[in-house]
């Protein structure tokens, strides 16, 4: 059996893919979300989200309601599949960070956003926000906790999920001969930092990520 790390617990339909074909799989949270207490004030008329961990923070608020009826723009398109089950209006979504950013640029000069965001968070667009003079706030719905741990086995290949996983991951460890996989460009960016020896995933998903892993060691 090829010996592989997931650095996040998978489903069980998502684990079972890779049993099926000959992977002994390893799996340890690197890193865990936890919402967190925050206030609801000077709320935009366009409403950010990065990621899921952001929706569910909010959905916990006593006055999440009185968000429903603004719009919003978010990256990923399990994030605003996820805000349309919320009955949330999304006016657009793009993949990556940065696609989003020239999105704002090109058609959201005139709004006021708030970005609910973790303590993580990447730069890209508060900084597309700043340099563009778009008024908007801030809002810290959740944080990102780093759980590092040895690894002891050897293994075949990683599988990473975010820029803060690997960040975890490499408190304790470090890579060697492993094959990295990444979740998209945006921890594809991170790995490149320590090693060259990766592969992206086609979409940054992580179903994608999967067959992606499946079909390197099956081809």
């Amino acid at each position: 059996m090829t010996p592989i790390l997931s650095t996040r617990i998978l489903s069980d339909q998502q684990k079972s893919k890779l049993l099926k074909q000959g992977f002994s799989v390893t799996e340890i949270d690197f890193i865990q979300t936890h919402s967190i207490e925050f206030e609801l004030k000077n709320i935009g008329d366009l409403l950010l989200f990065t990621s899921q961990n952001a929706i569910k923070s909010v959905l916990l608020h006593p006055k999440k309601d009185s968000l429903k009826s603004i719009p919003c723009i978010c990256v990923g398109e399990k994030t605003a599949k996820l805000l349309s089950e919320n009955n949330w209006k999304v006016l657009h979504y793009e993949e990556y960070a940065t696609d989003l950013g020239n999105y704002i640029k090109q058609h959201c000069a005139k709004n006021r956003i708030t970005f609910f965001s973790g303590n993580l968070r990447r730069d890209i667009l508060p900084n597309v926000l700043r340099n563009n003079q778009i008024p908007h706030n801030e809002i810290q719905v959740y944080k990102t906790i780093l759980l590092s741990e040895k690894v002891n086995s050897p293994q075949k290949a990683i599988l990473f999920f975010s820029p803060s996983g690997i960040q975890s991951f490499l408190q304790q460890n470090s890579f060697s001969n492993e094959i990295i996989f990444c979740i998209g460009r945006t921890t594809a960016e991170e790995v490149s930092k320590h090693t060259k020896n990766y592969i992206i995933s086609e979409k940054p998903t992580i179903d994608s990520l999967i067959e992606c892993v499946i079909a390197h060691f099956t081809e």
